[in-house]
């Protein structure tokens, strides 16, 4: 993936030339990424607007293209209108969607075991500089996800309504690991009449930057999944009746939110502290008999727990 990453940022420095910042950049190579690895999982999308359409133009006609196509799938009903939703064509430069096409198109993403999205977003946003790094999704590694799954066996068999959270979801890597340990666990064979809600009514997640959300609404997508994952402030919004069996998750811990104790009336403790908050925001969407289902992939983690639970 480092291979991958390096590829991709080389052509970033030719971007800034025309005026696509890091963002846009990172932006603009998810949109078209997720095209590419629909089009190898031949997950559809409009025959008018998939990748295939994209490759075979060029200049002005890609460009006019290109911005079609972002236009009209952010109007597609359901997962597919959410994932393009707000998208916008950054480039300026008539030659730079052609050669990023190409350098996209060169490769087999979905022939990887790896979360290539997930992966290549997080090695992108280690290479600008620390100025422009500033307030960035912290990311965790796949392993982490995989590791905590196979321990908590997230298994919605058999279960009508069983519910999967990841209330600081980034960019859906523990969702997907726990529907493809699912899939692990059944040979991919779901149980047939099992097989709708547990692709539409299962997994759930929450995520405060509208990139990350963005690439895990991709990455579900592309399983053939239907998440519910909201954009917000987990902490501060206070959440709906839903209840979870479930809950994996890395929240991004500091000592500090937005240095005032959220108004929430299902918090025991009032303050400002962000381990404390994220904790007692678990505690209290778990469903009162899951209790205490819940995985964090640090150490650290555990002794907050602990702690909470003692006082």
């Amino acid at each position: 993936m480092s291979d991958v990453v390096n590829k991709l940022w080389g052509f970033c420095h030719t971007l800034r030339h025309d005026g696509v910042d890091y963002g846009d950049y990172i932006e603009q190579l998810t949109y078209l990424l997720f095209l590419k690895m629909a089009d190898e999982r031949e997950v559809h999308i409009s025959n008018a607007y998939h990748w295939q359409s994209l490759k075979t133009l060029s200049g002005g006609d890609l460009m006019d293209h290109y911005t079609d196509t972002l236009r009209v799938l952010a109007r597609e009903p359901g997962l597919l209108g959410e994932i393009f939703a707000q998208s916008q064509n950054r480039f300026s430069n008539l030659v730079s969607p052609k050669r990023l096409i190409n350098l996209i198109d060169e490769d087999e993403w979905t022939a990887t075991d790896v979360d290539v999205k997930g992966a290549a977003f997080e090695g992108l946003l280690e290479k600008p500089p620390a100025k422009a790094r500033r307030g960035r999704t912290i990311l965790h590694p796949a392993p982490a996800d995989t590791s905590i799954v196979k321990m908590m066996q997230p298994d919605p068999r058999g279960k009508s309504d069983f519910r999967i959270s990841d209330p600081a979801c980034g960019t859906g890597g523990f969702l997907v690991s726990a529907y493809e340990w699912l899939l692990d666990e059944t040979k991919g064979a779901l149980p047939r009449e099992e097989v709708k809600r547990i692709r539409e009514s299962t997994y759930f997640g929450q995520e405060l930057v509208a990139r990350p959300r963005r690439l895990a609404l991709m990455n579900m997508y592309l399983h053939g999944v239907t998440p519910i994952i909201r954009l917000g402030d987990t902490i501060y919004n206070t959440p709906d009746s839903t209840r979870f069996d479930v809950i994996l998750t890395n929240p991004p811990f500091g000592t500090k939110g937005a240095n005032q104790a959220p108004e929430r009336d299902d918090f025991t403790v009032d303050t400002s502290n962000k381990q404390l908050n994220f904790v007692q925001h678990i505690m209290s969407v778990l469903k009162p008999a899951a209790a205490p289902p819940w995985c964090f992939p640090t150490t650290c983690c555990l002794k907050i727990k602990l702690k909470y639970l003692k006082s």
